[in-house]
């Protein structure tokens, strides 16, 4: 008898941020495995290319545009994706920005506020309407949401962003408590160092490489691809008493 653990056929999944980098990686992996899958970008250019390259799979594929950072918009799209789907087993919050590298002592509130509107107020924004939902329909769910080696790690220059990926590990797990009875679960995905458009700029420069990269055991980048099978698992039943944890996805960078 064929396993079909991972099997998400019938399954509706939405990934923000998904029209490029680990977001498109999940979503690809998702849209493989048979689910139906929802992108949410603020590039609607981005969002019809991935829409174009993840209908290839044979799937049902959405694109919107949305500001995660803009609770309305977040509503709007989730009501839209509802109705258009049918429904939303899996919310991956995967939309974030990156930081300037702005000295801590002359880092302006507007960069910071920046930074926290989209990377945590943005992923607050979709994980209510998501839980409310998933509390109306019933069934339970998965709430993802991608982090940073930050929330482990210290990173200088950066503690706006590494706050708001620490505050989705706290996030997470509150959830996973608070609606275990209702059959949700929640969990966050931290990536290591990862092949994207974000990290590109940083990946050119020599001195970054010859530091870093023998610093990864697995000696190699991480690619995007190499999260849509985690991305498969947690939205799989085979996922069903994982819960309220952070899988570490970095080559083992962080224990080296």
């Amino acid at each position: 008898m064929a396993d079909n653990t991972f099997d998400l056929t019938g399954k509706v999944a939405v990934v923000t941020g998904g029209n490029g980098g680990i977001g498109f990686g999940m979503a690809e992996g998702l849209a493989k495995a048979g689910a139906a899958v929802c992108v949410w970008g603020r590039n609607q250019a981005k969002n019809e290319a991935a829409k174009a390259g993840l209908a290839a799979y044979g799937g049902k594929v959405l694109a919107l545009p949305c500001d995660v950072a803009d609770e309305e918009q977040v509503e709007k799209c989730f009501a839209r994706t509802v109705a258009e789907l049918g429904r939303v087993d899996a919310f991956f919050a995967n939309a974030g920005v990156g930081m300037r590298g702005t000295k801590f002592h002359e880092m302006t509130s507007q960069e910071w506020r920046e930074i926290v509107s989209v990377n945590l107020d943005g992923v607050f924004h979709c994980f209510r309407s998501a839980v409310r939902h998933m509390l109306e329909r019933g069934g339970g769910g998965s709430l993802v949401a991608t982090a940073s080696i930050s929330a482990i790690q210290g990173m200088p220059r950066g503690e706006h962003y590494a706050a708001t990926k620490a505050g989705l590990v706290s996030m997470v797990r509150g959830l996973s408590v608070e609606y275990a009875r209702n059959g949700i679960r929640a969990n966050a995905v931290v990536p290591g160092w990862i092949e994207t458009d974000m990290t590109a700029p940083l990946f050119g420069w020599d001195k970054f490489r010859e530091k870093v990269l023998p610093r990864i055991p697995c000696r190699r980048w991480g690619k995007p691809s190499d999260f849509g099978p985690v991305a498969v698992y947690l939205a799989s039943e085979a996922s069903a008493y994982h819960t309220g944890d952070v899988l570490v996805i970095d080559g083992a960078y962080i224990n080296f």
